[in-house]
């Protein structure tokens, strides 16, 4: 299975799964985009046999490019992970302080988020296309942890996963607003004159918006892949019948062999 690892020590397992077409469907891991949910169950169960755990650990929600996070507990284990209509509903980002379940963040192009804490067993995936980009989810989110949860923010660890690059992230004026009244993301949006389109970076803007919420920048990583130029990417704006890959975060009370 194609999968890229962001980090596999400590007892935390980050990465992301990348398109495969030796694989039934390349690989894809949506129920709600695929041909066969058959054949994206048995991928989300090779998946599972390589982390080391069940399928039933999993936990996906019915992403709606909103701002819309849910905290996940014992309870929702398993949820969205044989049958979409199971998923957490209308919700784009997952966080939880339970061990041994692995939250997941689908994309083709969209900004995955995945992020953990060193001083307690906060784990969490965020869905940031540029609607969730705009509405702020990952800012927001990460206040309410620091605020409701009691989160040290300067002890969280952000990796922002495989996406759309700003070369590919071509959008027209409508789109540009949004961004621009965000008030701090103009440093990464270029007007090209022939086109006329503005390319933006969504990685970087997600980026500011971690460091505005309190994490240091040195804790946060990103992955550059661009989901459009790489023969390994799944991309909505190439191919709207894509499928989707998979961010995924999991701890574990004990190392995995």
């Amino acid at each position: 299975m194609k999968t890229m690892i962001y980090q596999d020590h400590d007892n935390i397992l980050t990465g992301m799964t990348m398109k495969d077409c030796s694989e039934p469907e390349c690989n894809n891991m949506a129920l709600h985009a695929c041909v066969s949910a058959v054949d994206v169950t048995n991928n989300r169960r090779r998946l599972a046999s390589f982390l080391q755990c069940e399928l039933e650990d999993f936990v996906f929600a019915n992403q709606t490019h909103s701002a819309n996070f849910h905290k996940v507990t014992a309870q929702d284990r398993g949820k969205g992970a044989l049958r979409q209509e199971t998923a957490i509903a209308d919700t784009d980002a997952l966080y939880t302080f339970e061990t041994d379940m692995v939250l997941c963040s689908l994309t083709a192009d969209c900004v995955p988020v995945l992020f953990y804490s060193d001083d307690s067993t906060l784990i969490g995936a965020i869905h940031s296309g540029w609607q969730g980009t705009v509405k702020e989810i990952t800012l927001k989110l990460f206040r309410h942890l620091q605020h409701n949860e009691q989160c040290d923010l300067s002890q969280i660890h952000v990796q922002i996963g495989a996406a759309l690059s700003q070369e590919k992230f071509e959008v027209d004026e409508d789109v540009y607003k949004k961004f621009h009244e965000l008030g701090y993301a103009d440093q990464w949006i270029d007007y090209q004159v022939k086109t006329k389109k503005y390319h933006i970076n969504n990685q970087l803007t997600v980026k500011k918006q971690c460091e505005l919420a309190g994490i240091p920048e040195a804790n946060i990583t990103i992955d550059r892949t661009c989901t459009f130029l790489s023969p390994n990417g799944f991309s909505y704006r190439q191919d709207k019948q894509a499928g989707r890959h998979v961010s995924f975060i999991k701890r574990t009370t004990q190392k995995m062999q």
